[in-house]
């Protein structure tokens, strides 16, 4: 795409130090945008590569402009102050991405208290008051955007008994995002969600669902970060409202390939893995 589309373009994320995020980010980046990064990663994570400061290297070297923010996105202060540095040090917000998320898939009896509080409160509140906290700037914008990266709303007993806790968090990031792009859309702010058809080689794909096995049946996080792409770029008035996903999106856009998106060259799309949330 010879047009950069997303050049001076601002985007607010939460999280975004390694993964799904980081691969959005770096592919804005590459247009000229500007990401303001909120996360906790200040210092490196024995298991985990990546802090908010090296993906902000990254970002910068990719061809963007790059705002580190460590802060918490459980905290409403952190928020606050996050949203009032972006607009601080580029001038506004175009868009916001939820992409911070935790993950426990543990079955009801076994996950813990503390656990299910931490999903509700990053995936659920935290996409709530981040992107609450953004609308007043995003009124301003000439194409505001909210991507929350959470699933469509499948109420199949297979799904909803799954996995309860973890369900109600991502179904809830969704409810979040599909709520505000109704009661804002007469401001012409779009929200929409975005998931994709395979699981994703990530950590959270690698520590909570299957190791090595699992990565290799994956795609990599450049389908989600080139699907996003496309969603952000859109008019925000033709699209909002919308549980969207990845493949759907890349098909809608041409794409017909997408061998080069296997985390291992050559795995046949029938051998990847499927995500969950989607029959």
């Amino acid at each position: 795409m010879s047009e950069k589309h997303l050049a001076g373009k601002t985007i607010l994320m939460s999280g975004g130090s390694r993964g799904i995020g980081l691969a959005i980010a770096l592919r804005a980046a590459r247009d000229g945008a500007n990401i303001a990064l909120l996360a906790k990663t200040d210092t490196p994570h024995p298991k985990l590569e990546g802090t908010v400061h090296s993906a902000a290297d990254q970002i910068r070297a990719a061809g963007g402009d790059a705002l580190p923010i460590v802060g918490d996105v459980r905290n409403d202060d952190d928020v606050t102050e996050a949203v009032l540095k972006t607009q601080g040090e580029f001038g506004g917000i175009d868009i916001v991405v939820n992409n911070a998320s935790v993950i426990d898939l543990s079955r009801s009896l076994d996950l813990q208290a503390k656990k299910y509080d931490l999903m509700q409160d990053v995936n659920v509140r935290g996409t709530f008051m981040l992107s609450r906290a953004a609308v007043p700037i995003l009124r301003d914008a000439a194409n505001p955007h909210i991507l929350s990266l959470s699933p469509p709303l499948n109420l199949s007993p297979k799904w909803l008994g799954a996995h309860t806790g973890y369900t109600l968090a991502k179904y809830g990031m969704t409810m979040a995002t599909l709520g505000l792009a109704a009661e804002f859309a007469k401001d012409g702010i779009a929200a929409n969600t975005l998931w994709p058809q395979t699981t994703i080689a990530t950590a959270a794909v690698r520590y909570a669902l299957g190791g090595e096995a699992m990565m290799a049946a994956s795609r990599t996080p450049e389908i989600y970060a080139d699907a996003a792409y496309e969603v952000l770029t859109r008019p925000a008035g033709e699209l909002t409202g919308q549980t969207l996903i990845v493949e759907e999106v890349l098909r809608e856009a041409g794409v017909t390939d997408f061998s080069r998106y296997a985390a291992v060259a050559g795995t046949p799309d029938d051998q990847l893995f499927p995500d969950i949330f989607l029959d």
